[in-house]
């Protein structure tokens, strides 16, 4: 059976799980976007600050930080410190063809693992909370990793 084939379980497992992280890191961006729209502030850069259809009253206090505006902003840097590790380990991972309980484990487990987090997150849930479930999430692709080496090396 070809790794890279729909007709793979392991890589279909893959192809969801990558799908929705695509789908959390696209909409944590939208989410931004949004809160910055509501609040009217939380702005980047001093050019946001020319009179647009979308910005029609500029004001310099729209470029102070905004813990709104900025938790989205810091969930979704989060994701993209995070994801694209998972993405690549978890394509090598396929390639090794681990068993597709293992994989469903671990993929659909770091899926969970973010989700939780970005929930802890949206919630204002303590330190420690957030980075347990960034921990599991982090070791899941440290063992895939870990995985796919044992198998090449060995």
């Amino acid at each position: 059976m070809q790794q890279i084939s729909l007709e793979n379980p392991v890589f279909a497992t893959y192809v969801i799980a990558s799908a929705i992280m695509v789908l959390k890191i696209m909409g944590q961006g939208w989410m931004t976007v949004y809160r910055m729209l509501k609040s009217d502030s939380g702005l980047a850069s001093p050019e946001d600050l020319r009179q647009t259809l979308l910005n029609r009253s500029p004001r310099p206090e729209q470029l102070e930080v905004n813990d709104y505006v900025d938790r989205s902003r810091r969930m979704h840097r989060n994701d993209l410190e995070n994801i694209p590790g998972f993405w690549m380990a978890g394509f090598l991972f396929v390639m090794v063809s681990p068993p597709l309980w293992l994989a469903q484990v671990l993929m659909y487990g770091f899926v969970a693992a973010r989700a939780v987090h970005a929930v802890g997150y949206a919630t204002r849930q303590n330190h420690e909370f957030r980075a347990t479930f960034y921990t599991i999430g982090s070791l899941i692709v440290i063992f895939m990793a870990l995985y796919v080496l044992g198998v090449v090396i060995f």
